[in-house]
């Protein structure tokens, strides 16, 4: 399974990090999310599933 953010949308809300910080940040440099952790264990994928969902943009995606 891998973790994206379409960079070219992401808006920076920083819901993905709240639903999953081990696997995502916000980059200091612009606040845009950014994935930590492209290909998350199993453990980590309930909260990647969450930040999919409550991502406002839409831009957050889990290749399954």
């Amino acid at each position: 399974m891998t973790v994206r953010i379409d960079q070219t949308r992401c808006i920076g809300s920083g819901q993905c990090v709240l639903a999953a910080p081990d696997v995502f940040d916000q980059s200091d440099d612009d606040g845009l999310g950014i994935v930590l952790v492209a290909e998350p264990p199993a453990d980590l994928l309930p909260g990647v599933r969450d930040a999919v969902d409550r991502c406002p943009a839409q831009v957050v995606t889990l290749e399954e």
